[in-house]
């Protein structure tokens, strides 16, 4: 089972703060099959126009991560929690743009499910990780193109430094198509319970390698 867990500083700011840690081996990326990518495009379209009748904002999983973020010294209009985002690019274009099997699904539960979630290369992760708030030493090269200095937010760390966020992840660990083991991060809602978190890491997990092939192994830290 991968290694992770949570710095004893971000309990002591969001004490009810958990997530889902999934190991995924022996999975193989290509493109989303069909009998989902085909039914995407209207599962978006139906995202889409709920969103026209309530601000981003105040849709459940998105409040809470604001909250959150505000609460580790993040301004959630500057940095958005990354469901925020994809929900802003949904009602902007129409649905996010597709990358690959394994980011497309992550995208998609991230809607689904009002939530964050990371997928790493874990042949590039150094284990073991730690889920922490940022310091000044704290940045990577983001997928976004830029260089982000995560002081006073909430990043996945390795060995080698900071890897990843609610925000947006680094280019280091990200995965690609040659990816044949994966580590997957997903930032549970604090107010979520026990029961209600096991039950989405099962769904989630067995989604991914229903998809992907290969074996997957989860827990939930907290």
């Amino acid at each position: 089972m991968c290694d992770v867990s949570i710095s004893a500083s971000l309990k002591q700011v969001i004490p009810d703060f958990k997530a889902a840690v999934i190991c995924y081996q022996h999975i193989v990326i290509s493109d989303i099959p069909p009998i989902i990518s085909e039914r995407l495009p209207l599962y978006y379209e139906n995202i889409r126009l709920s969103l026209e009748d309530q601000p981003i904002q105040e849709v459940p999983g998105v409040s809470e991560w604001r909250a959150v973020f505000r609460k580790v010294g993040t301004d959630p209009s500057r940095y958005r929690p990354s469901q925020e985002a994809l929900l802003r690019k949904i009602r902007r274009d129409g649905q996010p743009h597709q990358i690959h099997s394994a980011v497309d699904l992550n995208n998609f539960f991230s809607v689904q499910y009002g939530i964050p979630l990371g997928i790493y290369d874990l042949d590039r992760v150094k284990l073991p990780v730690q889920l922490k708030i940022g310091g000044a030493e704290d940045r990577y090269d983001g997928l976004n193109g830029r260089v982000m200095h995560m002081e006073n937010k909430i990043v996945s760390a390795d060995s080698a430094g900071a890897f990843g966020s609610p925000i947006v992840d680094s280019k280091r660990t990200c995965v690609t198509e040659k990816t044949k083991n994966a580590l997957q991060i997903v930032y549970l809602r604090p107010s979520m319970s026990a029961q209600e978190a096991r039950k989405l890491a099962a769904r989630t997990a067995e989604m991914f390698t229903q998809v992907h092939g290969g074996e997957h192994e989860w827990t939930i830290v907290s």
